[in-house]
């Protein structure tokens, strides 16, 4: 036994070591600027003190991060709306499965900053949606596509959709098949079999697309830089704005932790309810 766990620590010595150095180390040196104090020009003044917090639970940044939650929550499950469907489509393909895989990779080929500026292109007051819809006699005036929250969650959308498909494409072709034929053969149609069968077995892709999706959009600065001109922030945005903007590392560190904290907790709470709920479905 002893022996068995030594060579399982061997094996995963290399990642800890890596997770240590590159994660828990960076993670506790933020923990610590948090509670230190400003200086001048971002000098860290190494006293204990706890403004950086007071400043991160003010009503301001509150809102922020709440609003960021709310957007990301809103991207995640038209993700999932959008994601699931297709995915079930692909692993039933057959010949053209893998011609409809690489077409779900092509976007992780090319740059996000590219692919969102081709989409600022269509979507501006004067881009290609916006003349298509006047020169059909739809609309008189230029639609608002951009510089509101809809072309964020777009934004946030077409960035991480191919998150969501991935996995739950996985979970759907690892799927037995007999366990379809089976709801058949005992009288239950499409919806009950999808509903009893299919959606409780493929949930751990669902899951985990969810957190794949939800983790990285809560965070993302980018997609509101350049779709609202920096009108509407995210957390991302203030986190970024502390560090190299204002100057304010424990500000950005404060929040840091705070957005991380909210996000463990929520994806806790998140994969408790799903569970029960999984078992429900399953019983």
């Amino acid at each position: 036994m002893r022996s068995s766990f030594r060579k399982a620590y061997l094996l995963l010595s290399p990642s800890l070591f890596w997770l240590t150095l590159f994660l828990v180390i960076p993670v506790l040196f933020i923990a610590v600027i948090s509670f230190t104090t400003n200086g001048d020009f971002g000098r860290i003044i190494y006293e204990f003190s706890t403004d950086a917090y007071s400043s991160a639970f003010s009503s301001l940044y509150a809102k922020v991060i709440w609003q960021s939650i709310w957007w990301a929550l809103l991207a995640t499950i038209v993700c999932l709306v959008i994601a699931y469907p297709f995915a079930y489509f692909i692993a039933n393909a057959g010949k053209w499965k893998n011609i409809l895989l690489l077409l779900v990779m092509v976007p992780f080929w090319t740059n996000l900053l590219i692919r969102l500026y081709a989409w600022i292109i269509l979507l501006n007051n004067q881009g290609v949606v916006n003349n298509f819809l006047i020169k059909l006699g739809f609309i008189d005036e230029p639609l608002a596509l951009m510089y509101s929250p809809g072309g964020v969650i777009l934004g946030l959308v077409y960035g991480f959709l191919p998150f969501m498909i991935l996995p739950i494409y996985s979970s759907i072709e690892q799927l037995d098949k007999t366990y379809l034929e089976a709801s058949e053969d005992l009288g239950a149609g499409p919806v009950r079999t999808f509903l009893s069968i299919t959606l409780p077995l493929t949930f751990p892709g669902i899951l985990a697309g969810f957190i794949i999706t939800f983790v990285p959009a809560i965070s993302v600065f980018v997609v509101t830089d350049l779709f609202t001109g920096g009108k509407l922030l995210m957390v991302g945005n203030v986190i970024r704005d502390a560090f190299l903007v204002e100057m304010n590392w424990q500000l950005g560190a404060a929040l840091s932790l705070l957005l991380m904290i909210l996000v463990l907790l929520s994806l806790m709470i998140f994969m408790r309810f799903t569970s029960r709920k999984d078992r429900k479905l399953l019983i």
